[in-house]
């Protein structure tokens, strides 16, 4: 691995820092684990002179640039022995540190299930909105470790704010209709502010703040990935933009009609019949009647003569004391043991009548 020799040559650029890592991982794991994003130079983790335990975080150093940011998008909140890890560029936390990109923009998350949302959900969820500066992090019981149904988020700047709110509050996730509001500030930051005390609290967003956030000259050392992260087009359009919805709840947005297709009908105004249907194509028989399927729809009567052709004639009438035909037996669906159909009836006897 790496020396502490090597630790101060080490590119930097090049270089995630690894933390939130628990007491049983080591060296070999984080190589195994990172060399599935790409080619590793080193791996190093600070240990503690006296007992030889490592401090909970590491340094990773691949061979190009592109591969640490790789890994900082694939690994960063994945789960080892339960703990998400924190995987962020070591210059980022070497010249700035999280403090500096501290702008204010922290949401609080409320209302979510206890059971099937945790940090890495959250972080799935809401960095489509911008770059979250820290790990997101969900209240939990200290004694049993549970949720207690609430988290915080916190990004770089307002725009990805204003946007995680405007797209996630009011929407569900796993099920519950989450609460997506910016948090309150702190006691210290309330102090700093000059807030008088005992006053009501303060929330985050406040014009202050995104004044002083717009003139960070700090944000420049924040690390743009080669993919744009851009909120998700399928959440629904809130109350507030003017789109119209059932019963107050908003309503998703139609997705535009492919290139080269007709464009739809205007719709009718109230009232107004519908429109005939279009011909059908030659060769093509009519639908069934508006009654349904009838003997008359089935079997329609026979066309009507022409003019001045003669009435069909009558069938003949049956000899005197000829007993009535007897009707056909029903033919089989299909002849049993590949035999040939029943023949036909036998023809009636002549006028003279039945011979005895």
């Amino acid at each position: 691995m790496a020396s502490l020799a090597n630790v101060e040559y080490r590119n930097q650029e090049a270089t995630c820092y690894v933390g939130n890592l628990d007491a049983r991982c080591d060296e070999d794991l984080l190589m195994e684990l990172f060399t599935q994003v790409g080619r590793i130079n080193s791996v190093h983790m600070p240990k503690d002179k006296l007992t030889g335990a490592h401090n909970g975080y590491g340094f990773v150093e691949f061979n190009d640039v592109t591969d640490a940011d790789y890994a900082m998008q694939t690994l960063n909140m994945v789960k080892m022995y339960d703990r998400p890890l924190r995987v962020s560029k070591s210059s980022l936390d070497k010249k700035t540190g999280q403090s500096a990109l501290d702008v204010g923009a922290n949401l609080f998350i409320g209302n979510l299930d206890p059971n099937d949302v945790d940090e890495k959900l959250l972080y799935d969820t809401f960095s489509a909105f911008g770059t979250i500066i820290r790990p997101p992090r969900v209240a939990r019981d200290e004694a049993t470790n549970q949720s207690r149904g609430y988290g915080f988020v916190s990004y770089d700047s307002f725009e990805a704010s204003d946007a995680a709110i405007e797209c996630m509050h009011n929407q569900y996730l796993c099920d519950r209709q989450v609460v997506v509001q910016y948090a309150f500030k702190k006691k210290s930051d309330t102090e700093e502010t000059g807030t008088a005390p005992g006053s009501a609290p303060e929330r985050h967003g406040t014009r202050a703040e995104r004044m002083l956030a717009a003139s960070n000259p700090l944000r420049k050392y924040v690390q743009k990935s080669a993919v744009q992260r851009t909120p998700n087009t399928l959440f629904a359009i809130s109350g507030s933009s003017g789109a119209g919805g059932i019963g107050g709840v908003s309503m998703p947005m139609m997705p535009p009609p492919p290139p080269g297709a007709p464009p739809p009908p205007p719709p009718l105004p109230p009232g107004a019949p519908p429109p005939p249907p279009p011909p059908l194509p030659p060769g093509m028989p009519p639908p069934f009647p508006p009654g349904g399927v009838t003997a008359t729809s089935l079997h329609p009567p026979p066309p009507p003569l022409p003019a001045g052709a003669p009435p069909p004639l009558p069938p003949p009438p049956l000899p005197a004391g000829a007993p009535p035909p007897l009707p056909p037996p029903p033919l089989p669906s299909q002849p049993q043991g590949g035999g040939m159909p029943p023949p036909p009836p036998p023809p009636l006897p002549p006028s003279g009548g039945w011979q005895q």
